[in-house]
């Protein structure tokens, strides 16, 4: 005997899924992107990646597109708010806000955002995998699904100078990085960039996780490498911003809700 007839699928157009914001005018997609770094740096704090006084994410200001906002000098990532975010000009100079910026780091971000006008966040820090993996001079294999995101679309900067201090130093990293979406510069740590702070937030997290499981697996053995088919195709599906965007969203709801201050 048949048993009750099912309730009927709702309408896919009656179920949330969220999608990037468009603000108009400028001042609506400011504050969002304010909002969006505040969160972002808290979350790498959550994350460890914080290493003194190293370490920033920029955001490029939509109506002042060669000024970027950036997390003040010397202020932990776990306690900026967007009301202590600095604005600063392509040169570094401060023209909004109550602190400094690191000049060497704020170098290597301004070039990448000149070079790259598509590019609204770019993301630095010394994490501890990232570094790991910089210290091989090396690049991450297509071993998992989410390490085939970076796939062909990771650089390596073959060089190591020290502290980047100088804007051509600035500008042949940005070369290195190209039209990619992170760079590995060798000894020093990872980079990411992304149309949003939530996309270059989520490569930066997502890359390194991937250095992660890459050297966790290379000390246990030999990974087996996924082949180029597949990773292109597996690329081309989850290596997309929008694809970033949404993958940060949780991370985003969870500091927004359990740490509704840093929106002062």
């Amino acid at each position: 005997m048949p048993g009750p007839t099912p309730p009927l699928p709702l309408p896919t157009d009656r179920l949330h899924f969220a999608m990037s914001p468009v603000h108009e005018p400028a001042e609506g997609e400011r504050r969002h992107r304010k909002e969006r770094l505040a969160g972002a740096l808290r979350i790498f704090g959550r994350a460890g990646f914080e290493d003194g006084v190293s370490g920033h994410i920029t955001t490029r200001d939509p109506e002042y597109t060669d000024c970027f906002r950036v997390n003040p000098f010397g202020m932990p990532f776990k306690h900026v708010t967007v009301g202590d975010l600095v604005l600063a000009n392509q040169d570094g100079q401060v023209i909004e806000g109550r602190y400094h910026v690191n000049q060497a780091a704020f170098t290597v971000h301004a070039q990448v955002h000149a070079a790259r006008p598509d590019v609204v966040s770019v993301a630095h820090c010394h994490s501890v995998y990232g570094r790991a993996l910089a210290a091989f001079g090396d690049l991450i294999d297509p071993i998992t699904q989410e390490s085939c995101a970076f796939y062909e679309d990771l650089a390596l900067y073959d060089a190591y100078t020290g502290v980047t201090v100088d804007s051509e130093e600035g500008r042949r990293i940005a070369a290195a990085l190209g039209s990619r979406k992170a760079l590995v510069p060798r000894n020093h740590g990872l980079l990411t960039a992304g149309d949003s702070v939530d996309a270059a937030a989520w490569w930066f997290l997502s890359l390194e996780r991937c250095c992660q499981v890459q050297l966790t697996a290379r000390a246990a053995g030999r990974p087996v490498l996924i082949d180029h088919k597949a990773a292109v195709a597996t690329r081309e599906q989850l290596g997309g911003d929008l694809v970033a965007w949404i993958n940060y969203q949780p991370l985003w709801q969870d500091i927004s809700r359990a740490e509704p201050d840093l929106l002062g």
